[in-house]
């Protein structure tokens, strides 16, 4: 099936399954839109709840990315969202991704669904006026930052790699500046010191979830727009997407900084380093990379001396001295290619050569 005629039947579908003007007074239509894991969180609090007898909605559409090639097997798949609703049993026909979320057909289809509200969770398409002018109530956004902080992609990456102790997730109208519309709530939680952003995005998208779903009510009958508090731009930050080039970790930064960003690139797209291994029986010397999957800053300072270029292992960890005379303790390490391995193992199967820091930095290495 081409395209066209792909477009042409969902266009007839949308237009022909609209329930009925006495349907839609019981049940308010709501369109949601995500694409990773975590948006999946919402859309199943979304699903369970519309199926309760008192529920005042139904989801009526799902907006998510194109399926895409992903995993070894380069296997075109469709998004986690999309697949969560295909198992809930949900219709295909009305599970809609378009490339862009301006494209016309899209926007008729929205048009012909008439939805009360649209809600947007990690989707990753930018929102055009005329999209945001279509639901009747707006467009509300769960963005996992304390708004006017960390507006932008990597929201809870950036948190973590400033190293803050507190974060939280914020219900949003959604307007065309980037995550600058009207906040409805917020909460706020704690930020453990080892946790890492995959695990802090499944916290603050179930929390997003229920914060959702308190406030539905006041969001459906209007309210909810009185009581919005517009966000203070004088202490607004930002979020930039994270790119490859990141990865690499520098040791002249204070170990506190290392392990912060080891935190926050965890799951995509990791941290990594080039370290040098010595084998002084046979003169030579090979250069490896490591992938950096988990870290501690050691409670001590590094001893200063000659050694300070090479790794130590020591109670389970390699031990990298750092700047300002700081030591990180790496517990888990990736080769490429290999399952992520504990630094005990690794260590083994050095088998007597030594590790040292590679002479170039990190950071400014080429993408390998």
């Amino acid at each position: 099936m081409n395209n066209t005629t792909t477009l042409l039947l969902r266009r007839c579908f949308c237009c022909t399954t609209i329930p009925s003007s006495s349907y839609l007074k019981k049940k308010k239509p709501l369109v949601f839109l995500g694409s990773p894991q975590v948006s999946a969180k919402v859309l199943d609090a979304l699903f369970n709840a519309s199926q309760s007898e008192d529920s005042s909605f139904e989801i009526a559409a799902i907006v998510t990315q194109p399926p895409s090639q992903r995993n070894r097997g380069r296997k075109v798949l469709p998004s986690a969202v999309a697949q969560h609703a295909l198992d809930r049993g949900f219709s295909s026909d009305l599970i809609l991704t378009p490339e862009r979320a301006s494209e016309e057909w899209f926007l008729d289809n929205l048009r012909a669904l008439e939805p009360e509200l649209c809600i947007t969770a990690a989707y990753g398409n930018i929102l055009s006026n005329k999209f945001l002018n279509i639901p009747k109530q707006g467009t509300v956004n769960i963005h996992p930052s304390l708004l006017p902080l960390y507006r932008g992609a990597a929201p809870v990456q950036r948190a973590l790699q400033d190293g803050v102790r507190e974060t939280g997730v914020s219900l949003a109208f959604t307007v065309r500046a980037l995550d600058a519309g009207p906040v409805i709530a917020s909460q706020k939680i704690g930020v453990d010191d080892d946790i890492k952003a995959p695990e802090l995005l499944d916290v603050l998208f179930d929390l997003g979830s229920k914060l959702l779903l308190d406030e539905l009510p006041s969001i459906l009958d209007g309210t909810a727009r009185t009581k919005a508090q517009p966000q203070d731009d004088s202490e607004v930050t930002f979020a930039p997407k994270i790119t490859p080039e990141e990865s690499w970790l520098s040791f002249d930064q204070e170990a506190i900084v290392l392990h912060n960003k080891v935190r926050a690139f965890a799951g995509w797209p990791g941290t990594r380093a080039r370290v040098v291994v010595v084998d002084a029986a046979n003169a030579q010397e090979n250069v490896l990379e490591l992938k950096i999957i988990s870290t501690k800053v050691s409670s001590s300072l590094s001893a200063q001396n000659a050694e300070a270029d090479y790794v130590a292992f020591r109670n389970g960890a390699l031990i990298f001295t750092c700047g300002g005379g700081t030591t990180l303790e790496v517990v888990e390490i990736q080769l490429p290619g290999k399952k992520v391995v504990n630094a005990a193992a690794f260590w083994n199967g050095l088998r007597g050569q030594k590790l040292k820091v590679c002479v170039d930095k990190g950071a400014a290495m080429p993408q390998a």
